[in-house]
């Protein structure tokens, strides 16, 4: 009687649970589907081929974390030619600069200029230069994304901030992999993570706004750096100005 009833109960709960077909339907979109509404939110063309941007605010950089090392530069500007082309998502890609001042002194400049990684002082020597690009280059990743080379997995959601976040893993044609948390709601990126040299690298970012109009480029208007889940930097970008040419010139720095 009793194992009867058990045969019965089983039988019932099978009924209840879902087949492979809808449980892979309760599942929701697939990596590839997360990140191709990704780049719609993101600004569609306008952000997949911006060709350049230009950044500039304020920043909070502390070192290795300490309050008493913080330092607020009240001028912090970035100039970025994107990369249209991507083998290694952690290396150095398209051109870059990023200069920090506080009141009239350099606090630092970094710049890559499409070979070479610079600081203040000139080029910097191979082994720092490539932990600084392992550190510094990573989110063009899911802008290539869908490109040919690129594999992309979902894995298990989770929140950003609270917010309710799709997690896809997107791995480069040379194996590199970055963690990308993607709004539930907008589709908006609103993390991106990777192991660098210095240690687990999270960027999070928010406080969005839109450059060129309602469907234009979607810019973070803060963006937050941890390091192996202790904050370091902490970002205001108050305008963006996108599509400009930028010399060359820019991003080679030193005597």
């Amino acid at each position: 009687m009793r194992a009867a009833a058990c045969l019965a109960l089983l039988a019932g709960l099978g009924q209840l649970l879902p087949s492979p077909a809808t449980a892979d339907e309760a599942a929701g979109p697939s990596a590839r589907d997360i990140v191709v509404r990704a780049h719609a939110a993101a600004g569609g063309e306008a952000w997949l081929h911006a060709g350049s941007n230009v950044m500039r605010g304020h920043a909070t950089l502390c070192r290795e974390g300490r309050p008493e090392a913080c330092v607020t530069a009240d001028r912090y500007e970035m100039y970025r030619v994107y990369p249209t082309e991507l083998a290694k998502a952690h290396a150095g890609s398209g051109k870059f600069r990023l200069d920090a001042w506080v009141g009239e002194r350099v606090l630092f400049q970094m710049a890559y200029d499409g070979e070479r990684s610079y600081d203040q002082n000139g080029v910097v020597p191979g082994p720092r230069a490539q932990s600084d690009e392992g550190s510094g280059f990573g989110f063009s990743a899911v802008r290539f994304a869908l490109e040919e080379g690129f594999r992309l997995d979902r894995l298990m959601d989770d929140q950003v901030e609270g917010r309710p976040a799709f997690f896809v893993r997107v791995t480069d044609p040379s194996g590199q992999t970055t963690l990308f948390g993607i709004d539930r709601a907008d589709y908006s990126i609103r993390s991106a993570a990777w192991q660098s040299p210095r240690g687990w690298h999270q960027r999070l970012y928010s406080e969005f706004y839109r450059v060129g109009g309602e469907d234009g480029f979607l810019q973070p208007g803060r963006v937050r750096h941890y390091y192996d889940g202790v904050k370091s930097v902490d970002i205001y970008w108050t305008s963006a100005e996108l599509g400009g040419e930028i010399p060359a010139a820019t991003f080679v720095l030193g005597n």
